[in-house]
């Protein structure tokens, strides 16, 4: 089995790093690529729908991203305690309308020994927005910029 380095127990700047790979990875929105972060038996409840397994997550993720389009995302670490990470989130996107969206929500995790997710439970709440309301602005399709604030700096 590989290894998905920072391993547990988390330090805070671990945590830390780990919370923006998590981002980094889901801001390619490329499903495949995130499934694999997460443990092949690895459970998810997100929003309502509940994934087993990484065939799950990645069908998930696929019909999440096709649905939201050109999703940009931010993470911050809330807390961490060995092998858990919180995190609280933002993304924004548009539906095929052209309707714009923001999202907020607060996720938990636990890792195994190797650094991969086996748990992820995420509670998340949205609400449309004017195209004018955006904040997380880059090129899509990558990571967020170094210099791009963070959620406490957005005033999120």
């Amino acid at each position: 089995m590989s290894l998905r380095p920072p391993l547990p127990p988390f330090t805070r700047d671990t945590a830390i790093e780990k919370v923006r790979l998590a981002e980094n990875g889901w801001n390619t929105r490329d499903a495949e690529k995130v499934a694999l972060a997460y443990t092949e038996d690895s459970w998810w409840r997100n929003r309502g729908e509940f994934a087993h397994g990484r065939a799950e997550i990645t069908a998930l993720l696929k019909r999440k991203w096709t649905r939201e389009l050109d999703y940009r995302l931010v993470k911050e670490l809330w807390a961490h305690d060995g092998n858990r990470i919180a995190v609280r989130f933002a993304y924004e996107y548009h539906d095929d309308s052209g309707q714009w969206f923001r999202a907020y929500g607060n996720e938990n995790w636990e890792f195994d020994e190797h650094g991969l997710m086996h748990h992820r439970h995420a509670s998340i709440n949205e609400h449309p927005i004017n195209a004018s309301e955006r904040k997380l602005l880059w090129d899509t399709s990558g990571p967020r910029p170094l210099d791009h604030p963070g959620l406490t700096a957005l005033g999120f």
